[in-house]
């Protein structure tokens, strides 16, 4: 699929088919997060694919977010393996979740899939659910799946700024 297509194209998916994800959508989804560049290549994510109606019953139970999606990817990240930039006052744990998160939701809209990027959460609440390690914090969750029939983008999805009002030549 055309690049310029995939990044107009993809929108956040807010009703979902009850239609089983293929495991070979999965693994591109999965490795477009694998390939995702980070600081200093420490690939500090780590992606948890909850399928499990007891695993889906704890995503529902901290957000009414998943909007029926059959599986939800977990994004993580280990706080014990991030790069720390010049000054110590940040550290490229979010931005490289974020890259990854980023690439995993384009190369889902490629294979066919929607999605929808989940922030409407407790983090701390979710990585206690699940029972996730201590040094990992969840960036987002990510609703994956088919879209049901008559999904589609909000009623904004198109609407942008022009690039005057967010690009500076300097």
């Amino acid at each position: 699929m055309d690049f310029k297509y995939v990044v107009s194209g993809r929108y956040s998916c807010k009703k979902f088919s009850d239609t089983p994800v293929p495991s070979d959508k999965l693994e591109a989804v999965l490795m477009a997060g694998r390939l995702a560049p980070t600081a200093k290549n420490l690939q500090e994510q780590h992606i948890y694919v909850l399928t499990a109606p007891e695993h889906l019953a704890k995503i529902d139970a901290v957000t009414p977010c998943r909007y029926g999606a059959p599986m939800v990817l977990v994004v993580a990240f280990n706080r014990d393996n991030v790069f720390v930039y010049p000054g110590g006052k940040r550290d490229s744990g979010i931005e490289d979740a974020s890259i990854v998160a980023t690439h995993m939701v384009l190369a889902a809209y490629d294979a066919g899939l929607d999605s929808c990027w989940v922030n409407f959460f407790d983090p701390d609440v979710l990585k206690e659910s699940l029972g996730l390690p201590e040094n990992e914090e969840i960036l987002m969750l990510m609703d994956l799946g088919f879209a049901a029939e008559g999904a589609g983008p909000l009623a904004n999805h198109n609407r942008r700024k022009p690039l005057t009002e967010t690009v500076t030549y300097m």
